[in-house]
């Protein structure tokens, strides 16, 4: 791999929250009411979380504190830039195979650029290098032919000593009885994690019980406060 390790082990206040697979507005009301950072729409005909039917005015409804992320699958830039713009999202994430070149260019858009990758052993991780610099945010997922959605865990020991520069956020199969597994997880380089499928009743229905209680013990170890800058906006 080409990239230095990254040396900064991420503070636990730094620590973000997504959930992802919303498109129903009264449960995203209701999940916005628990104030997680990020809100994952999935523009995707083949996924049973498609959002593309939804109502606009349910996602440029959410709190400025709620980053909106849209997610798409071997879409072009302008079809990926059309749908953001008619929802008011600033913040795109690619689950197909997707090049450095098309995220460089979304990000050229002005857009803020997570790029998912399949992970089932270290060779994954080797391989993602070619995207470390070209985007700002790995989502780390379960390797499946049908771009996640597996609900199913990888080997998250694959991360450990973690050496690219490109922050990520933990995903695939995480569920409500993982709160232990997830502080053990943590290392230099993951800034988060992305939360879905066991947190629903439904597909794209989250059981808001469920996510309570969650997030309410997560934030033991996470002190939270909705106006918290995720670390891209730091930037600017």
């Amino acid at each position: 791999m080409k990239s230095k390790p990254v040396t900064s082990r991420p503070r636990h206040a730094d620590m973000m929250i997504k959930v992802c697979g919303m498109r129903e507005p009264d449960n995203i009301a209701a999940v916005a009411a628990l104030t997680p950072m990020l809100m994952g729409f999935i523009f995707h005909g083949g996924s049973p979380r498609d959002a593309t039917g939804l109502s606009p005015d349910a996602v440029k409804a959410l709190p400025h504190f709620i980053r909106p992320v849209g997610v798409f699958v071997d879409r072009s830039v302008d079809e990926i830039t059309d749908t953001c713009s008619r929802y008011g999202i600033k913040i795109v994430q690619l689950h197909g195979s997707e090049t450095p070149a098309t995220c460089r260019s979304l990000k050229d858009e002005g857009f803020t650029v997570f790029k998912a990758i399949g992970i089932s052993d270290r060779r994954d991780l080797e391989n993602a290098a070619v995207y470390d610099e070209s985007i700002d945010m790995f989502v780390f997922d379960t390797k499946s032919r049908n771009h996640g959605g597996t609900g199913k865990k990888f080997d998250w020991q694959v991360l450990d000593s973690y050496p690219l520069l490109t922050p990520y956020l933990l995903s695939g199969g995480i569920g409500p009885d993982d709160i232990d597994n997830i502080i053990g997880a943590m290392s230099p380089g993951m800034a988060g994690i992305d939360i879905n499928s066991r947190f629903e009743t439904a597909p794209g229905h989250k059981e808001i019980s469920l996510l309570v209680n969650f997030i309410l013990q997560l934030r033991k170890f996470n002190e939270h406060e909705p106006d918290t800058k995720p670390f891209w906006e730091k930037k600017i």
